[in-house]
């Protein structure tokens, strides 16, 4: 188990593949850990790349600062673990806050992101009451209060009906509460349409066609704002199409991460 220990929390991280490859960093959505990445992992993991994947504050198996937070303090924590593990460039592949974080990053250190991925986010995510709303009612009756309306925006209903649902609605439920609401509070106060727009690197828009939570108009649309920026939608996928369709969604990152990483 690797833990960093950064300014503002301890970090818990994971690194697959091949340490001397070309580097390709995962961010994950609000309210799951880095095993969102597994299926796309095992996919991508013959191709020569170092695989970095990392629990935000507030999730997983990395500490819990009281909330709240802002996204500029979850940039943080990613810039310092990549310091640590002496990783200089990179591709970003940021899902849902986790795209959000890599807009940010990539603005922020144009010289390090070499490519990015945005799937399933966008430059602004709902607005403040609905976030508030939500807040509230975790601070009133737990994570498990919202459970199913959140599996609802994850996954398209064939998938919520299968036994692997549960372990993402356990995972979900098992969020500690503080994380989940710091990160909100996070979402709710950021707006990225100015800096996304002056970003220059190639991007990936992904979006899913069952998503209600980021709808795919609403992920075209950023991606849109990056000039040269490519957008696909993938069919039969909700929220997390990496988990709903891996097959697809690795068909196309791996184009994508070979072209500009050179693998």
């Amino acid at each position: 188990m690797n833990i960093a220990r950064l300014d503002g929390a301890d970090i818990h991280w994971r690194a697959d593949g091949d340490p001397t490859g070309p580097a390709v960093v995962f961010a994950n959505s609000l309210g799951t850990d880095l095993r969102l990445w597994d299926k796309v992992v095992n996919r991508v993991s013959g191709l020569g790349l170092h695989l970095v994947r990392f629990d935000k504050r507030g999730h997983g198996l990395s500490s819990c600062p009281p909330a709240p937070y802002s996204l500029e303090a979850l940039v943080q924590d990613t810039e310092q673990l990549l310091d640590r593990l002496e990783i200089q460039t990179f591709a970003f592949v940021g899902l849902s806050i986790g795209g959000m974080i890599g807009q940010l990053l990539a603005d922020r250190q144009p010289e390090r992101v070499k490519a990015l991925v945005l799937a399933n986010t966008a430059v602004k995510m709902g607005e403040p009451a609905m976030w508030q709303s939500r807040i509230s009612k975790i601070r009133a009756s737990g994570m498990d209060s919202i459970a199913d309306a959140v599996l609802e925006r994850w996954f398209a209903e064939d998938f919520r009906q299968s036994p692997e649902s549960l372990g993402w609605r356990h995972m979900l439920t098992r969020t500690p509460a503080e994380g989940y609401i710091g990160c909100c509070e996070a979402i709710a106060a950021a707006d990225l349409t100015a800096s996304t727009s002056q970003l220059e690197l190639p991007v990936l828009g992904i979006g899913g066609s069952y998503d209600l939570a980021s709808p795919s108009d609403l992920v075209r649309a950023t991606t849109d704002l990056v000039g040269g920026s490519r957008f696909v939608d993938i069919n039969q996928a909700g929220h997390l199409p990496c988990v709903e369709q891996p097959d697809v969604f690795a068909g196309h990152l791996v184009p994508f991460l070979k072209e500009h990483l050179h693998v």
